[in-house]
């Protein structure tokens, strides 16, 4: 088995990376799932390529549910006499490597894929990117192929997003991708552009540590403190939130502050709303832009 996993390493570092949306954790959930295959009787195995699939996904999907109780998958018991995986991946992801794969997935795919439950993430990811049948997901989520279609159906529409319900979206669209633009390159003036004269920022507390919401106003104080956050543009993509056009931002795709604007009617931004508190953050409505 050792050498149908060293061949099938990159398919299968392409689909745990894509369900976890962080490298680090890809290689954590291969260093396991290669734990796994190396204790499990492998005799009767006819398909080792898919079989070892289903091993990455399963480990997958228990890290991500892990996630959501907040606890940690601890590891088999015995892992002290274990042979390693064949070649290690190391133990830190490279962070130049990282930003290569978010690119080439799509930070919004990520961001959108982080807003799903671990059961939908993992349908979709494995059946509308890699092609494994309903009837492979339905026995690893333990559900009925119909089942799965279903949630894979809910991801997509998720993934896909709706049209947004604005008089004018986009002239809208337009106003955040050039916000986007000009925080990523830094140009101050092009930003300056784009705000009211009367504009404000919010912020919560996750994001300035203060008992109360923060808020500046005036074109340049809000434009000095969308340049503080160049560092986080370069990782944003434009998503709907609650059906409007928005900003994103994640981190080792996952999903860590989220901006909404308003408008005024010829389109310059009146108001910025900047969420990373995670109990807020999972009450926006996050998906794709059609």
């Amino acid at each position: 088995m050792a050498r149908h996993f060293e061949r099938d390493r990159p398919r299968l570092r392409a689909v745990a990376y894509r369900i976890l949306g962080s490298l680090g954790e890809a290689d954590d959930a291969l260093q396991d799932a290669w734990l796994r295959a190396d204790r499990a009787d492998t005799s009767e195995v006819t398909n080792p390529s898919g079989w070892l699939t289903t091993v990455v996904a399963r480990v997958c999907l228990n890290m991500l549910r892990a996630r959501d109780t907040r606890r940690e998958e601890p590891l088999d018991d015995g892992d002290d006499g274990a042979r390693r995986q064949p070649a290690a991946t190391g133990t830190a992801a490279d962070p130049a490597e990282e930003a290569q794969l978010a690119d080439e997935v799509g930070i919004a795919l990520l961001i959108v894929l982080d807003t799903l439950g671990p059961a939908e993430r993992l349908a979709f990811v494995l059946h509308d990117m890699f092609d494994v049948p309903f009837d492979d997901i339905a026995a690893m989520l333990g559900k009925t192929p119909a089942a799965t279609r279903q949630l894979a159906s809910r991801a997509r529409r998720r993934v896909r997003g709706v049209p947004a319900p604005e008089a004018d979206p986009p002239l809208r669209r337009r106003a955040v991708d050039a916000y986007l633009a000009a925080t990523r390159g830094g140009d101050f003036d092009a930003l300056v552009a784009l705000l009211h004269p009367d504009v404000v920022l919010r912020a919560d507390a996750a994001v300035v540590p203060t008992p109360e919401p923060f808020a500046v106003s005036g074109v340049q104080r809000v434009a000095r403190g969308a340049m503080a956050s160049l560092g986080r543009a370069r990782s944003a993509a434009v998503l709907l939130v609650d059906g409007r056009a928005g900003l994103a931002m994640a981190e080792h795709g996952r999903l860590r502050v989220v901006l909404r604007f308003d408008f005024a009617a010829d389109g310059r931004i009146t108001g910025i709303d900047v969420i990373a508190d995670p109990v807020r953050l999972n009450e926006l409505d996050i998906t794709g832009i059609s």
